[in-house]
């Protein structure tokens, strides 16, 4: 399988389990998801925008045009919006990725941040970017169990690639 194959096919993925998260979410009362719990960030929908935040600056990053803003993401921002950006953000990448080039793909795009600096490949980023949404995800499971929240969807990446094509 190309690398062009295996990130399309990743981003495709992530995009679905995006959707099924903030579609389940999107049923959990205001109470659940803004209740406190020990974890990375305090509550679920502070980790919802946390995730949202990260695919915004590495975007920026991966689709080479800088001009993420901070303060933008930063400011207090509702759960509809939250979940809107996630989704759009997650289906922007799906839309670059597809009309990328393997060339494209292993081109190394150098970072320089108050926070690192760094030079790899746009899929590594690619790559960081979704493995860094998974990661908050499993904890948004974890937070969900002690807030009431036990009916997460199933959304491992077998699941999707029996499942993809049937309606």
């Amino acid at each position: 399988m190309s690398l062009k194959t295996l990130i399309n096919k990743t981003v495709q993925y992530n995009n679905w389990v995006v959707n099924k998260y903030i579609d389940w979410l999107s049923t959990k009362s205001d109470e659940q998801l803004n209740q406190e719990v020990i974890s990375s960030f305090p509550t679920i929908l502070k980790t919802l925008h946390h995730i949202w935040q990260t695919q915004e600056y590495w975007w920026s990053h991966i689709a080479e045009n800088n001009d993420f803003d901070f303060a933008k993401t930063t400011a207090e921002t509702g759960k509809e919006e939250i979940f809107r950006n996630i989704k759009s953000n997650s289906q922007k990448l799906v839309d670059y990725v597809e009309n990328l080039s393997e060339e494209d793909l292993i081109k190394n795009v150098k970072i320089e941040s108050q926070w690192f600096q760094c030079d790899f490949s746009k899929y590594e980023y690619i790559q960081h970017v979704i493995l860094h949404g998974t990661y908050h995800r499993g904890q948004i499971v974890t937070m969900g169990r002690n807030v009431g929240i036990t009916d997460a969807p199933m959304t491992d990446y077998n699941f999707w690639n029996i499942y993809k094509d049937q309606k």
